[in-house]
């Protein structure tokens, strides 16, 4: 029964992402009819507006929401099983935030000098916020040992990280950054074919490795002395899980901005949908839900309101904070109130 509701969970998965993609493709201020489209993809019209516009900016845009979603997802699931919380996830450990204000100080200081970063020097300064983030964290876990309290100090640091990073994006006077406060609150409309496939080759590496962990990670779902009895290296395997969640958080956090909700809701909702726990499914169903998801809130960012275009971490908080919420109230319900 488990392995129908897996095979149908991640068909239907594939499925709303080829019908998201789609429409994705049509919606925009400028109308583009199917035989157009068709022609452009196709290869048969080779110059012009409509060609600019899918492969420009549609198109990068749609692989980038897939990608951001399913790095976002599979971050927040193995964040889950690092620290054994059902509401562990990047934005809400601080991971994203830490990300984003490194890229906002590198982008500032730069770029006050007449210089230009390049998208493997934003996944770096990215990828070393979030380390720093997550090495604070970690820290606190030495003397705090309520799992609770711990997620509470990472949403803090985060606090003070976006506080941080707001000031910077205030006083910022370089008319080279005016669209540094739209990506500060989430957005891929800037999002180039560069930046997608720097993303994506980088997502797609930290997929494959993750894939790979998929036995410990099983093994260490069930105990840390359960996974070292059957010969798990447990401390190499947490140095694994934190170096790739926040590679995945930050690649993503440095192109498109934080996006909210994301990494803590999905996990539970395929988990839900396709009744199981075992990792090597849990790992590419997190990834299919994540891109689905991500790609509809930004399908209803950028068209409903248009042409004005609303950050979509506004999006995916207000579809995903009833998830988190339910979360909290049935491991509140389960475990009598307990998340340590």
């Amino acid at each position: 029964m488990n392995q129908k509701r897996f095979v149908f969970t991640i068909t239907g998965l594939c499925i709303a992402i080829f019908l998201l993609a789609v429409v994705s493709l049509f919606s925009g201020t400028v109308a583009i009819s199917g035989s157009e489209l068709k022609a452009v993809l196709l290869g048969q019209v080779k110059e012009g507006m409509h060609v600019n516009i899918l492969f420009q900016i549609r198109l990068p845009r749609l692989i980038g929401a897939l990608v951001t979603g399913g790095a976002l997802a599979l971050s927040g699931y193995l964040l889950q099983t690092f620290f054994h919380n059902p509401i562990a996830g990047p934005f809400v450990l601080g991971i994203s935030s830490g990300a984003k204000l490194t890229v906002a100080l590198a982008m500032v200081f730069l770029l006050s000098k007449g210089c230009r970063i390049g998208s493997a020097g934003l996944v770096l300064a990215a990828f070393a916020g979030a380390m720093a983030v997550m090495l604070f964290v970690l820290l606190l876990s030495l003397r705090v040992r309520s799992m609770s309290i711990l997620v509470v100090c990472g949403i803090m640091v985060g606090y003070i990280c976006a506080a941080v990073t707001d000031l910077v994006v205030t006083f910022a006077d370089d008319s080279n950054i005016v669209n540094l406060h739209n990506w500060s609150l989430g957005s891929l409309s800037g999002i180039g074919i560069p930046e997608v496939e720097l993303m994506s080759g980088i997502v797609l590496c930290c997929f494959v490795f993750v894939l790979f962990l998929s036995k410990p990670i099983g093994a260490l779902r069930l105990g840390e002395a359960y996974a070292a009895g059957v010969g798990v290296n447990v401390k190499l395997l947490r140095v694994f899980l934190i170096l790739a969640s926040s590679l995945l958080a930050a690649c993503v956090t440095a192109f498109v901005g934080p996006v909210s909700f994301v990494g803590i809701a999905v996990p539970h909702l395929v988990k839900s949908a396709a009744g199981t726990t075992s990792p090597w499914k849990m790992i590419p169903l997190c990834f299919l839900g994540g891109a689905a998801i991500t790609m509809l809130c930004d399908l209803i960012a950028r068209t409903v309101f248009a042409p004005t275009e609303v950050s979509i971490s506004s999006v995916t908080a207000v579809l995903l904070v009833p998830v988190v919420l339910w979360i909290m109230l049935k491991k509140k319900k389960e475990g009598g109130g307990s998340y340590a």
